[in-house]
């Protein structure tokens, strides 16, 4: 796993891009990032549901989520990009959704409480973290017991070629993170196998050079 991007130059690409953000991500990944956000949000959220888009972004699973919730249900959206956050405002705007909150914050220390969200949603906003592990449990934390964490994240290929081939192209890329946008392949089962957690579905999508890791995960205690 490549070391991650420092905190400045993170949050200087995310300014740079976050208005572009939803194209450059949807067009590199050739459409496979909304397959896994459909997914997650498939699979977790329900009417009424109180859900965290943990690292959220531009907002686009979280207007998933809020029109699944509906208006009995609310979506806290928490991003550490003031420009991210203000394009998924704008979006949410132009929508009409009104159960969106919008939240600065940091996915290492999430400003809840124990057991608080019915639904927690990460989607590819691990894949940038130096500990992508700490961060996922920080996830665990605030979700209720017995309630669903939806995860998306980068992963490596199966196939051995295709693997060898990924990381010399990651590496060439990671040499410009507007090109990257801090993302790479990361792991978060690791950490997820040291606590009761379920994995309910374990599953990778999209093109085989670059697929994506969805996690479906019930919190039991």
């Amino acid at each position: 796993m490549l070391k991650a991007l420092d905190h400045h130059t993170l949050l200087k690409t995310y300014r740079k891009k976050a208005k572009h953000y939803d194209f450059y991500h949807r067009t590199v990944t050739i459409g496979s990032d909304q397959k896994g956000r459909e997914m997650i949000v498939e699979k977790t959220v329900k009417p009424g549901d109180i859900v965290l888009d943990a690292g959220g972004g531009t907002g686009t699973s979280a207007l998933m989520a809020a029109h699944v919730v509906g208006n009995n249900g609310k979506v806290v959206l928490l991003d550490l990009s003031t420009y991210m956050l203000d394009v998924a405002k704008k979006k949410a705007k132009e929508a009409s959704f009104d159960n969106i909150e919008f939240i600065e914050g940091d996915m290492y220390e999430l400003p809840f409480e124990d057991n608080h969200f019915d639904v927690v949603l990460s989607s590819y906003s691990t894949c940038p973290l130096q500990d992508p592990g700490k961060a996922t449990l920080e996830m665990l934390r605030v979700l209720k017991p017995g309630a669903l964490l939806g995860i998306a994240h980068s992963t490596v290929p199966d196939n051995k070629l295709m693997k060898w081939i990924a990381r010399k192209v990651e590496r060439l890329i990671w040499l410009f993170p507007a090109l990257s946008l801090g993302c790479r392949a990361v792991e978060v089962l690791p950490a997820l196998k040291k606590t009761t957690a379920t994995i309910r579905l374990n599953k990778k999508i999209g093109f085989p050079l670059w697929p994506f890791r969805i996690l479906i995960v019930q919190k039991l205690k």
